[in-house]
């Protein structure tokens, strides 16, 4: 089984090894959820996302010899441009658990500097694009400091193991427009995401992600209990089979440009994600009534106007709202009279399938 593990990674006493590097990564939507996992965060069922581009998170990785002899690792860490040490100690977490993959992690001082462009813990999958931010950062070390990874494929194949390891949905946010992760699909893998924008009908490549901003608040129940959850959840052989189904049945959808299927089955996904929620236990809900108050109001838009305006939801009660290009006036008109006096101080985020992760040069 793949696994990265290289102890050839660590760095001559003798190197001089300080530098910078910076990665914008998104964050995506899943279309099919990934609900439930085992092991070391492999998927109970594939999922299918959506890359977004103007939800992101921008992290800055600066490196330097460290300044004792000691094996642990040394970490700063800056979000928004200030100190927090909630944050450090999840990714010094993290760093530790990938030690064997980057052993070169305990010969230097790592300095973090990350922000989001969008509300943290609020229902849009913050922990995917600022895990595949710093994983993207460390493949970019690697690459500088040993020469490896430099065919663009085996570096984004590498960040995204390394992503999911973090946060499984991450591993998704180094790919453009579209990715797999899971087996079960052609080319599919539990162990990475792999892209899938070539296998689609164009009409994806430019489609609308528009994220209605129902609260800022950070959620009451981490998408990490959530997952937890499942493992007593009656329903849950029972949803692993339907995602399995309902994914074969969207890559036809996506392969053809069936909007109104693929419509039908990313709404039900998304009902179908808080409904798991609804029956674990102990339950939570994360909809709040201006969340069912919007869907009321896309589907009554959808009915009168024919306009193929569709929901989705991640863990959270934030709406994501999915249409084709040739529709934004329409469309986020709509969202300005009608949706935005439901969010929350007005908050919306319109965004597009955007081009994945890149690699900010200074």
């Amino acid at each position: 089984m793949l696994n990265y593990i290289n102890p050839a990674l660590q760095v001559p006493t003798n190197h001089s090894h300080s530098g910078k590097t910076t990665w914008r990564s998104p964050s995506n939507l899943a279309l099919v959820k990934y609900w439930g996992k085992y092991g070391r965060q492999f998927p109970r069922n594939p999922s299918i996302s959506f890359t977004l581009n103007n939800a992101y998170t921008e992290t800055t990785l600066e490196y330097a010899p460290k300044s004792g002899t000691g094996t642990d690792i040394e970490l700063d860490f800056y979000f928004d441009g200030a100190k927090n040490e909630a944050f450090r100690a999840k990714q010094l977490k993290f760093l530790e658990s990938i030690a064997d993959i980057f052993p070169f992690l305990r010969q230097i001082k790592c300095t973090v500097h990350s922000y989001n462009s969008f509300p943290h813990s609020a229902g849009i999958a913050s922990s995917a694009s600022s895990m595949s931010a710093l994983a993207l950062c460390l493949c970019s070390v690697e690459r500088d400091l040993f020469g490896t990874l430099q065919e663009d494929a085996a570096f984004r194949q590498k960040a995204s193991f390394v992503s999911r390891l973090g946060s499984g949905s991450a591993c998704r946010s180094v790919y453009p427009v579209m990715a797999v992760w899971g087996e079960g699909v052609e080319r599919g893998s539990n162990l990475y995401a792999v892209p899938y924008a070539e296998d689609v009908h164009e009409i994806f490549h430019t489609f609308h992600d528009d994220i209605l901003i129902i609260s800022k608040s950070e959620k009451s129940v981490s998408s990490r209990a959530g997952h937890a959850l499942m493992e007593g959840n009656p329903y849950a052989d029972v949803r692993y089979a339907q995602a399995n189904t309902r994914l074969n049945d969207l890559l036809i959808a996506l392969r053809k440009g069936d909007l109104e299927r693929f419509g039908d089955i990313t709404e039900n996904e998304a009902l179908t994600l808080h409904a798991l929620m609804m029956t674990s236990h102990p339950s939570y809900v994360l909809m709040e009534a201006n969340s069912l108050a919007a869907i009321q109001k896309v589907r009554a838009f959808r009915l009168d106007s024919k306009i193929p305006l569709y929901f989705s939801l991640d863990a959270g009660p934030n709406l994501h709202l999915l249409y084709p290009d040739a529709h934004t006036n329409t469309v986020q008109d709509f969202i300005r009279q009608e949706l935005a006096p439901l969010c929350e101080d007005g908050k919306w985020i319109p965004d597009v399938v955007g081009n994945g992760a890149v690699e900010v040069l200074s």
